[in-house]
C-alpha cells in the first residue's frame, strides 16, 4: 500500500475487521453497535483483533453511542478502558469530549491524552457537531491530538467538502485529518485532490439488516480507486 495514504476500516466485529483487512484497509477503527453510531468495542474483541493482525489497530471509546458529555463514572470507564488498550499494545485510541455547551473538555481530553500515551489519539465526529471550527481546531491541536476524525462538520464528506479544505488548510499539518462519513469510490478523488490522505469508511450497506457489516468490495473498490489516482 501507498506510503502516504491510510485506509481506515471503521469495524463493527472481527470479522468486518478482517474482510476490511483482506480489501487491503491499512488501518483498523474497532467499535460496536455502529448501526447507533457506535460504541466501545467488547474487550474480548479488542484482545481476539490484536491476535489476529499485525495491522494498526485503533479502538473507538464511547460509553454511550452519540453521547460526547461524560459524567464522572463515565469519564472513569473511559480511562479505565484506554488504559487496557494501552495494556494490550494497541496502536490508537478514538476518544472526544464536549462540555454542555457544545465546546471541547480541554480537560478531560488531556486527562484521556495522558492516560493514552504513546499510543495515537484520535479526535472523534464529536467535532462534527460543533460551531466555531477554528477556535475548536486550535483546542484540539493544542492538547496534542495526533488526529482529527471529520466529515466537515456535515452530515457526510460530500456536504461537508468545503469545509473538509478549510479545515486542511487551518491545521496547516499540525495534525492529521481523517476524512469520514461516507467516504465512496464516488468521492475519494476529491477528497484527494483536496489533500485528505487518510480515509474513514465501514464499507457498510446501511440499508441492509444490522448489524452492519463490512463489505469486502466496498473497501476494496476505495483502495483500487486510490492506487490508480496515486500512479
Amino acid at each position: 500500500m501507498m506510503q502516504d495514504v491510510i485506509i481506515e476500516c471503521c469495524a463493527n466485529s472481527i470479522s468486518s475487521a478482517l474482510t476490511g483487512i483482506k480489501a487491503g484497509a491499512t488501518r483498523i477503527e474497532l467499535c460496536k453497535n455502529l448501526e447507533n453510531g457506535g460504541e466501545t468495542p467488547y474487550r474480548s474483541d479488542i484482545l481476539k483483533l490484536r491476535q489476529l493482525t499485525d495491522k494498526k489497530i485503533h479502538i473507538l471509546i464511547l460509553p454511550k453511542a452519540n453521547n460526547f458529555t461524560y459524567s464522572k463514572a463515565e469519564v472513569n470507564q473511559i480511562l479505565n478502558d484506554i488504559l487496557f488498550c494501552k495494556k494490550n499494545k494497541i496502536d490508537g485510541v478514538v476518544v472526544g469530549a464536549l462540555n454542555t455547551d457544545k465546546s471541547i473538555n480541554v480537560k478531560q481530553m488531556l486527562k484521556f491524552i495522558d492516560a493514552a500515551r504513546p499510543m495515537n489519539v484520535t479526535f472523534h465526529r464529536a467535532f462534527d457537531t460543533l460551531n466555531k471550527t477554528e477556535d475548536n481546531l486550535k483546542k484540539i491541536i493544542n492538547c496534542k491530538c495526533d488526529y482529527l476524525l471529520t466529515s466537515g462538520q456535515k452530515e457526510n464528506v460530500d456536504l461537508g467538502l468545503k469545509n473538509i479544505s478549510k479545515i486542511l488548510g487551518q491545521v496547516n499539518d499540525q495534525i492529521k485529518i481523517i476524512a469520514g462519513g461516507g467516504v465512496n469510490i464516488k468521492n475519494v478523488e476529491n477528497l484527494y485532490k483536496l489533500g485528505v490522505r487518510e480515509f474513514h469508511l465501514s464499507g457498510t450497506d446501511k440499508k441492509k439488516a444490522k448489524p452492519l457489516e463490512t463489505n469486502y468490495k466496498l473497501i476494496k473498490e476505495v483502495v483500487d480507486k486510490l492506487k490508480q489516482i496515486k500512479k
